[in-house]
């Protein structure tokens, strides 16, 4: 290189930035981080958004046990962009988190630890070990939520292990007992029998399971219509828990129905046998067996069967024919069998009639030495006991058919095991008392907003379709239900008053004082004591169910002035689809049954984290993406730049794949975040008002209308919290109109323009704009690499100490003309793409080196068009990137065409010289003779470099 010619280069306005170009965010997101704690950033947000308007977004809890996971960056990322944005609207929008912290995993766990030291411990013991489990848990995971980068009163979340929460959860008990919701019952309810304790419906999950069917004939010990003749006569029944029978008292038939009396030969025995079940499944219960001998010799109806009785095939015990509107003929015999104490339906049925509640199972689901129980029964688990039953049936000759088949069935949720019907005694929230489920199926259709839509329609079915809230639980590690007995009888003491005089006792010393404290510490002031006195009482052992528990966080959390997180009811709760039938489902229904009020304005609810193939992630499929691990590989800012990207109304598919592609998108973002600070470094040192935007480049506006229109529509996107559709629209703005566009035509006007000349600096002013707006615009989704790009962007009065601090940006109305210089931008699109496809060919014939090289001519057939072109040539010079544009009136043979336009395009070498600054092949490169090697344009560049004073 000649000194000439590198003198030269040293005059051109190469970028230079120290913003770099491999992002290394493993090792600078926690430094940001790092930096965001020495200057209490969240305090002086708040401090900034006191006095505005609040929208509240409030914390679902999560379970504090194990690492965090994939779902759990998924819901936290979704949250901290809604408070992140909100916060840069303006609003005053904090973020208290939270942690679930009591329940059956962390009780196993500690359980597990200790071995068989666990069966010597008292429950207090127990307690602690469990609360130290849990807090070790919210600690690690607080860290790693950290480490997302999600914002919010880290120092002080709320945990329903605290007192003040507590205290809370009491609040919600007590106003719920006050107004008559909450009783004691003998009921049949989910219980784990693994676990030993009773369920919520939001504690199953459903799985295939094998059963056994089994049809089974009732000796009929009534009379029947007169046309059945004499008998004797059975009931057929059919049930898939052979285990239930000790427990039957009744057949229940549909009053509607008709039943046929059927007289058969049994293929086996050779005997004649009269049985009775519904007329429409004679054939298909016949073809069971492949029974050809068989009539029918007469009909009833339900109605008939009504009152009649039956006797038990192996206890000696009569049952009784009772009706009820949920037999049906799909499947079966049309005639249920009927064990209120282990069914819901069952139940009811029990209650109308009278009947029995018989459940012969203890905790273990083992059957017990009572209620006739079959000696051979006693001491076997229920679903070992199915092949012992269908044993006694068979001896007993009472079996027609059994085959066992795979269906779905409830399982815990912790346990992944079977669960049963038990009836035990429990206590309930009634969702029919007082028009509770009436009053929160209103609430829910008049005072909520759910997004996406379908979630009003998913958690009204599950409201209107529930049972009875069983709200307590057999363990040890929760929150009690603060009642006491009277051992000598069945008076138990939970009232309004006793349960506030619980709570504070809790807000001063926490839960455990329950446990800890002797009974005499206990008495509430309205328990009459000489009526139950207290060598007399007993302490219940139920714990409340968690779901009450995180339920009740509108009260303990965002009614309660203790935190951060109010007013009530709440902007927003956001969490998984599960929680419409798990928190949003126990929140609702505790704050309307308390306030009459729902917790929240709007609930957001996103879908499962899935592989890209639709599968749920599991370690034997080997599919599943570790959250702590993927963080520390990409950074957090890929990761919530792909969370952005999903449309989380539906199950969020993520794989390794895919954030690979998203960490190529970031480098993408990335780059032109560097390219815009590369041509701004010297920005500072001019003031940014001496640009008059009237005389920028039609270029320029039209780069600032188009501005204007993503931060319109980002915004429209965050407020739809379609963060999806702002993250698509902002990466096109980088990648299509940015990059491969405007930043692309500008680089002649900023590489080789006098550093502070008109041309450069009209360029820079539109870059600034741009870089300021898109550091905001991107902010809630990637907060570290925002911060990074602000602190780069040179420094004026209105620049925030953090760009979290920063106001989000307004689209300018006066750059709002789509025709900027009333040109037609589409044309320039359209002329660009095929024109650049020529000059490709070009380089890759090795003809050019680059655009630069090239001259374009440019024609019409049409004379009115070829006359409109002369004002477009040098806006084609610079949108092709090209030495030269000139116009001509004949066609080339390999023109190329825009016939829609009447415009043709010729792509050649340029027969100029090189100018040695600016690489353009120009006509007027060699015109000066004291820089004889450079185009006109460079040479006064120089030329007015050396006479102007230096930059400061």
């Amino acid at each position: 290189m000649s000194t000439d010619v590198k003198k030269y280069k040293d005059t051109l306005n190469l970028p230079k930035t120290a913003f770099a170009m491999k992002a290394n965010l493993a090792q600078r997101e926690p430094q940001i981080q790092a930096r965001w704690e020495e200057m209490s950033l969240y305090p002086q947000i708040r401090a900034a958004r006191k006095g505005s308007p609040r929208r509240v977004l409030h914390d679902g809890p999560p379970y504090a046990n194990g690492d965090i996971h994939m779902g759990h960056l998924l819901n936290k990322v979704l949250k901290d962009i809604v408070v992140r944005y909100h916060t840069m609207r303006g609003f005053d929008a904090p973020y208290v988190p939270g942690w679930d912290c009591h329940g059956l995993p962390i009780e196993h766990k500690v359980a597990k630890d200790l071995g068989s030291k666990a069966a010597s411990m008292s429950f207090p013991e127990i307690r602690e070990l469990c609360r130290t489990e849990a807090l070790k848990w919210v600690d690690i995971q607080r860290t790693q939520f950290q480490r997302l980068g999600v914002s919010g009163d880290w120092a002080n979340p709320y945990l329903t292990l605290d007192p003040r929460y507590e205290a809370g959860i009491m609040d919600v008990l007590a106003d719920l007992v006050e107004k008559g919701f909450v009783f004691r019952q003998l009921k049949p309810i989910h219980w784990d029998i693994h676990d030993r304790t009773a369920l919520a419906e939001a504690e199953l999950e459903y799985a295939e399971h094998t059963s056994p069917s089994i049809y089974v004939n009732f000796p009929i010990t009534s009379a029947l219509p007169a046309d059945f003749g004499p008998g004797p006569w059975h009931a057929m029944i059919w049930t898939t828990t052979p285990w239930t029978l000790p427990a039957n008292v009744a057949i229940a038939a549909h009053p509607d129905l008709e039943y046929a009396g059927v007289r058969y030969t049994d293929p086996e025995s050779g005997q004649t046998v009269q049985t009775l079940f519904a007329a429409q499944l004679v054939e298909k219960v016949m073809g069971l067996r492949q029974i050809t001998d068989y009539a029918i010799v007469a009909r009833c109806t339900g109605k008939d069967l009504e009152g009649g009785s039956y006797q038990h095939v192996f206890i000696d015990r009569a049952g009784s024919f009772v009706l009820a509107d949920y037999v049906t003929v799909e499947d079966g015999t049309g005639l249920v069998h009927t064990a209120p104490g282990h069914g819901a339906d069952d139940y009811k049925t029990g209650l109308k009639y009278h009947l029995p509640v018989i459940s012969p199972v203890d905790a273990s689901g083992r059957f017990l030495d009572t209620d006739g129980v079959p000696a051979d029964l006693v001491g076997l688990q229920v679903f070992a006991a199915n092949p012992k039953v269908i044993e006694i049936l068979k001896s007993v000759g009472a079996l027609f058919h059994h085959f066992n088949f795979r269906h779905s069935y409830p399982h815990g949720w912790r346990s992944k095991k079977p669960v049963i019907f038990r009836a035990t005694a429990q206590w309930f929230i009634g969702v029919d008392r007082n028009n509770l489920r009436e009053n929160t199926l209103h609430a829910i259709r008049n005072q909520v907003r759910w997004l996406p839509s379908w979630g009003q329609a998913r958690i009204e079915a599950m409201v209107g379709q529930r049972p009875d809230w069983c709200i307590s639980r057999q363990r040890a590690w929760g929150v009690p239900i603060p009642v006491l007995f009277d051992e000598r009888n069945d008076y138990h003491h939970l009232t309004a008053e006793s349960v506030r005089f619980y709570r504070d006792l809790f807000a001063r010393e926490g839960a455990d004082a329950w446990f800890t404290r002797p009974i005499a510490d206990l008495i509430p002031p309205d328990l009459d004591t000489d009526a139950h006195p207290v060598e007399h009482l007993q302490k219940g052992t139920d714990i409340l169910d968690v779901w009450f528990e995180s339920g009740s966080s509108h009260r303990s959390v965002v009614r309660e002035p203790s935190y951060d997180s109010g007013p009530y009811p709440a902007f927003m709760y956001l969490e998984g689809s599960d929680q419409h039938r798990g928190w949003f489902q126990s929140s609702i229904l505790t704050a309307v049954g308390t306030t009459g009020q729902a917790p929240f304005e709007t609930v957001l609810t996103h879908g499962f984290v899935v592989d890209d193939q639709g599968r749920k992630m599991s370690k034997s499929l080997g599919n599943v993406i570790h959250a702590v691990k993927a963080t520390e590989q990409y950074g957090a800012d890929v990761l919530r730049l792909y969370v952005s990207s999903m449309d989380y109304a539906e199950d969020v598919r993520m794989s390794e794949r895919g954030i690979k592609e998203m960490s190529d998108a970031y480098r993408k973002i990335r780059n032109t975040f560097r390219y815009l600070l590369g041509n701004l470094e010297d920005y500072a040192r001019f003031d940014p008002e001496s640009v008059d935007p009237a005389t920028l480049h039609p270029i320029d506006r039209w780069a600032l209308y188009r501005l204007n229109t993503v931060i319109r529509e980002a915004t429209a996107a965050f407020d739809a919290f379609d963060f999806y559709r702002a993250f698509q629209r902002l990466y096109q703005f980088c990648s299509v109109d940015l990059s491969s566009f405007y930043l692309d035509v500008l680089k002649d006007r900023l590489y080789a323009e006098h550093p502070t000349g008109p041309e450069r600096r009209a360029a820079q002013f539109v870059m600034a704009r741009i870089h300021s707006s898109l550091a905001r615009l991107f902010a809630p989704i990637m907060p570290h690499t925002s911060e990074e790009i602000w602190d780069l962007i040179p420094d004026s009065p209105s620049k925030t100490p953090s760009v979290h601090l920063a106001p989000w940006p307004e689209a300018d109305p006066s750059f709002d003309d789509p025709r900027p210089g009333g040109l037609d931008w589409d044309l320039f699109r359209e002329s660009r793409e095929v024109v650049f496809r020529d000059l490709e060919k070009l380089r890759a014939a090795k003809v050019i080196g680059s655009n630069q090289e090239a001259l374009v001519t440019v024609g019409s057939p049409a004379p009115e068009v070829l006359a409109s072109l002369d004002h477009l040539r040098s806006h084609f010079e610079r949108m092709f990137i090209v030495s030269d544009v000139v116009l001509a009136d004949t066609r080339p043979d390999d023109a190329i065409d825009l016939p829609d336009r009447k415009i043709w395009f010729h792509v050649q070498k340029s027969p100029h010289p090189k100018c040695e600054r600016c690489w353009n092949l120009r006509p007027t490169v060699g015109q000066d003779q004291e820089h004889p090697t450079l185009c006109f344009r460079c040479s006064q560049v120089i030329r007015e470099a050396n006479t102007s004073p230096p930059q400061t």
